[in-house]
């Protein structure tokens, strides 16, 4: 068994310094705790997914619609002004834990309009464009009119469409000094965007030993009955990951970011190696290790060559998606494929 397993941001982020409270990051984020304490002028107007919103002050009741925007404000220092967040997907890193229970749960599921407006939000931020519609949050238009300004993840403007031009980690660098700039907390922006950019430069000095240019396909999840894989595509992050790394995604001619395709082909496209997110989510056939079993039961999946010599690369469903997981993609996938013998 040759699979390749990377669990570093599920033990607390520790190739990204760790990022605890001993960190300049979060050092930083705690010294500027206090709304209006750093450089930011306001009311501060910003557009963001062709759209533009106006903070008047530093937010102190912030609302998150997801675990992704959640982790974020508290690595910079920013828990103690977030309300209420919601779907939770992942486990929450060590180091951050007690910070993040410590915020109030709004839904399990995805937050509605009501249940928003109930927590009497200042700001309302968002990685996924669905999150923020009429059935769901309530669109931006409708909550900067009750004065709600709101920030949405630039990788996802346009729910599972490709980002014009590619996904890049230069757009949640941006998006982390972004937020910081709103929040009034610049120089814990600043700290945050330096560990990440380390996390991606220790990546590449390991992808310099890989050798050729293997063949990926990123598996994320399947329908409940496994016949249609959501796989990446391009004009996300695992395309730029797999680029980075020499490697080649199959899937790079699809029509979406995340396709939904089918095993035949998967299996006639025959890549190298299967990279599995590991989800912990609860859904039918979620976890990596489900993954694996489906792939080596089936019999057209089976034959894979891929499947027949174990080359599995296991990682974290947060490497997959915007966060500041994603840059530890890089080491993991690079490791894993010099470890599966491409060096």
């Amino acid at each position: 068994m040759r699979t390749i397993i990377v669990f570093t941001g599920i033990l607390g982020l520790a190739a990204l310094g760790g990022c605890s409270s001993s960190t300049p990051a979060a050092e930083a984020g705690s010294a500027a705790e206090a709304p209006g304490a750093g450089s930011t002028s306001y009311p501060l107007t910003y557009e963001n997914c062709d759209f533009e919103s106006t903070v008047e002050q530093a937010p102190t009741r912030a609302v998150s619609l997801n675990q992704s925007a959640t982790e974020i404000l508290i690595r910079l220092g920013l828990s103690g002004r977030v309300v209420g967040t919601a779907y939770e997907t992942d486990p929450v890193p060590a180091d951050i834990q007690a910070e993040y229970e410590a915020i109030p749960l709004l839904t399990d599921g995805l937050l509605k309009h009501e249940t928003l407006l109930e927590a009497q939000p200042d700001f309302v931020y968002s990685s996924f464009a669905s999150f923020l519609t009429a059935e769901n949050a309530g669109e931006r238009a409708e909550l900067q009119e009750l004065g709600v300004p709101t920030y949405l993840t630039e990788f996802d403007c346009t729910y599972h469409e490709a980002v014009e031009g590619g996904a890049t980690f230069e757009m949640l660098q941006e998006e982390i000094e972004a937020i910081a700039e709103i929040f009034d907390v610049s120089a814990a922006g600043e700290a945050l965007v330096a560990q990440q950019r380390s996390v991606i430069d220790d990546g590449l000095a390991t992808a310099e030993a890989i050798t050729g240019s293997p063949r990926l396909v990123w598996f994320y999840s399947t329908a409940a009955d496994a016949s249609t894989p959501s796989v990446a595509g391009p004009g996300g992050l695992p395309q730029t990951v797999t680029e980075l790394l020499g490697a080649q995604n199959v899937f790079a001619d699809a029509s979406t970011k995340w396709p939904e395709v089918s095993w035949d082909e998967v299996a006639a496209r025959n890549p190298d190696v299967i990279v599995l997110a590991d989800l912990t989510r609860g859904y039918p056939g979620d976890t990596a290790q489900e993954k694996i079993d489906f792939l080596k039961s089936d019999p057209l999946t089976s034959t894979m060559d891929a499947v027949r010599n174990d080359r599995f690369i296991v990682v974290p469903g947060q490497y997959m998606d915007p966060s500041v997981h994603s840059v530890e993609a890089i080491p993991a996938v690079a490791e894993g494929l010099v470890e599966l013998g491409f060096a």
